[in-house]
């Protein structure tokens, strides 16, 4: 066996409450300066709101209707919401929270959510809410890894995944992973490009 090999191996597991923190740090440091989130969230304050933003959304509603891994210390972070619990009444709860977040980019938000949502699963999916690696531990393989145990779950049940990024260098990256593009849309009012991603259980 060669040691120094399985010990580079990241170890994933789920996120405890002791990893908030430290996700939370993760998830608003890769997605302050993200296409989207610039697209969404207002400009004034805008890292304080993104961090926020992400806090709600990993402590209201994933850790509560989906599954969350975390990898080396919650330097990467994988959201994932679930065809097992209906979130609905936790976005209905932080919705105001949420607007209130966006700013004057709320009309922004409504229409990018709109203009993707034709393009979403109509039957039982994996959705992929976000995933992040802080920016110093990148190439080490941590994204791939903090994935894994979502994809192979979602795929153990003979369940598709799905996913929307603003980035074409994460499109290549998910693609790797088995992923096709299955839209490519230009959201309203100025926004970035978006694609839309999905793979299904072999």
């Amino acid at each position: 066996m060669n040691t120094a090999y399985h010990e580079n191996i990241p170890v994933v597991r789920p996120l405890t409450d002791a990893d908030i923190s430290a996700s939370v740090d993760t998830l608003a440091r890769a997605f302050a300066d993200y296409p989207f989130t610039r697209h969404v969230i207002a400009a004034e304050g805008h890292e304080e709101r993104v961090r926020r933003f992400q806090e709600v959304c990993l402590t209201r509603i994933g850790m509560v209707y989906g599954r969350v891994w975390v990898a080396d210390g919650g330097r990467a972070v994988a959201v994932w919401a679930t065809p097992d619990a209906d979130p609905s009444p936790a976005f209905a709860e932080v919705g105001p929270v949420l607007e209130e977040l966006t700013g004057d980019r709320q009309a922004a938000y409504a229409s990018a959510d709109q203009a993707v949502a034709p393009h979403r699963p109509q039957e039982p999916a994996w959705f992929l809410n976000a995933v992040a690696v802080a920016p110093e531990a990148q190439g080490e393989g941590l994204g791939g890894a903090v994935l894994a145990p979502g994809l192979a779950e979602a795929g153990n049940a003979g369940l598709p995944v799905f996913l929307e990024t603003s980035s074409e260098r994460n499109v290549r990256f998910y693609e790797r992973l088995g992923f096709r593009v299955t839209a490519a849309v230009t959201l309203p009012d100025g926004g970035p490009r978006t694609w839309c991603m999905r793979k299904d259980p072999r």
